[in-house]
C-alpha cells in the first residue's frame, strides 16, 4: 500500500500536551504522522478511524484486508522491547494479541479491543475483582530470565534506608512509622518470592480493556517473575479517590479473594510498594499521589 493511500493522521492536541513530552520527545512527535504513514505502508494497513491515546502511546485503528487491528506508536526504547517480550510470552492469555512488532520504530500491531470499554469505566467495586482474576489468569510459569520481584525489593531497600522522614514536597513527607513498616516487611519479601509465577508489574484498571476472546484483556503488561501480588498496591492507589477510608481494606480483600492470594503477604506487598511509589513521587515532584499513598498506608499501618 502506498503511504498516500491513507490520510495523514492528525495527532490530538491532548496527546501533544501530555507531561511525558515536557522534557523530551519533541522530535519524535514532529515525525509521528510520517512514521504512521510509513508503518501503514510496510504492514499494508488502511486507517479505519480517529486515533486515541494514553500518556505515552498513540493508537490508530487500522484494517489489514478484512482484519481489524490497532497500530500502536510510542518512542522506541527498552520499554517497547519489554512490552513486546511480555505480549509474546503471554500470547493472548489475559492480554491483547500482538500481530506484529517493529521495535526499532516503536510500532506494534495489536488486535483491536473495545476502544470505548476501558476497565476504568466500571465502578471500583466491580473493577478491582476483575484485576484480581487477571492477576491469577496471568500467573503461569515465568521464564527464568524475567526480573524477580524479590530482587527489586533488595534494590529498593537501599533507597528507603537513605530516606529521612522530613523529606517532603508541601505536605507529602513520608511518616517515619510508614518508612519503618516498609523496611520491616522487606526482609520476607526480598529473601525469596513465594512463587516463580509470571507477574504483571504494571497492573491497574487503566491498562485493561474489554475484549471478545476474553471478557477483559491487559494491554501494556510488564513481565516479571515472583509474587503475583507485587503490584496490588498500584491497583488500589490508582482508584483510591473513589474509596472512603473505611472501604480501602474492603477493596483490598476483594482483590485478594479474586486472585486467591495470601492475605498477610499481599498486605506486606501493599505496604512496601506504596512507600516505594511515594518516594518516587517525591523525587519527581508529584503532589497529589503522595496524599493517595498516605491514605493507603494509613489503612494498613496503625
Amino acid at each position: 500500500m502506498n503511504p498516500a493511500a491513507n490520510p495523514e493522521v492528525v495527532v490530538p492536541q491532548t496527546f501533544l500536551d501530555m507531561p511525558r513530552w515536557w522534557t523530551d520527545g519533541s522530535a519524535w512527535l514532529a515525525d509521528l504522522p510520517e512514521a504512521i504513514s510509513i508503518q501503514c505502508s510496510r504492514w499494508h494497513l488502511r486507517i479505519d478511524g480517529d486515533p486515541v491515546h494514553g500518556s505515552n502511546a498513540l493508537v490508530v485503528p487500522v484494517m489489514r484486508d478484512a482484519e481489524r487491528y490497532v497500530l500502536r506508536m510510542t518512542p522506541p526504547g527498552p520499554d517497547v522491547t519489554a512490552q513486546v517480550q511480555a505480549l509474546r510470552f503471554w500470547d493472548g492469555r489475559g492480554t491483547v494479541l500482538l500481530a506484529d512488532a517493529d521495535e526499532a520504530r516503536g510500532a506494534m500491531l495489536l488486535e483491536r479491543l473495545d476502544m470505548d470499554g476501558p476497565l476504568t469505566a466500571l465502578p471500583v467495586a466491580e473493577a478491582l475483582p476483575i484485576l484480581g482474576h487477571l492477576m491469577r489468569r496471568l500467573a503461569v510459569a515465568a521464564p527464568a530470565d524475567a526480573p524477580s520481584t524479590s530482587t527489586l525489593v533488595k534494590q529498593t531497600v537501599a533507597r528507603l534506608e537513605r530516606l529521612t522522614p522530613d523529606r517532603a514536597i508541601d505536605s507529602g513527607g513520608i511518616d517515619s512509622a510508614f518508612l519503618d513498616a516498609a523496611l520491616a516487611v522487606a526482609p520476607s519479601l526480598s529473601v525469596a518470592a513465594s512463587s516463580d509465577l509470571a507477574v504483571n508489574g504494571d497492573l491497574h484498571t487503566g491498562q485493561v480493556m474489554r475484549g471478545t476472546r476474553e471478557p477483559w484483556l491487559v494491554v501494556d503488561p510488564l513481565l516479571m517473575r515472583g509474587d503475583i501480588d507485587y503490584d496490588l498496591a498500584r491497583a488500589l492507589w490508582t482508584r483510591i479517590d473513589e474509596m472512603a477510608d473505611t472501604e480501602i481494606v474492603v477493596h483490598f480483600e476483594a482483590v485478594v479473594d479474586a486472585a486467591r492470594l495470601d492475605r498477610d503477604r499481599a498486605r506486606d506487598w501493599v505496604v512496601f510498594r506504596t512507600v516505594d511509589y511515594w518516594l518516587w513521587c517525591l523525587d519527581n515532584g508529584l503532589t497529589e499521589d503522595p496524599q493517595r499513598c498516605r491514605r493507603l498506608m494509613a489503612a494498613f499501618v496503625n
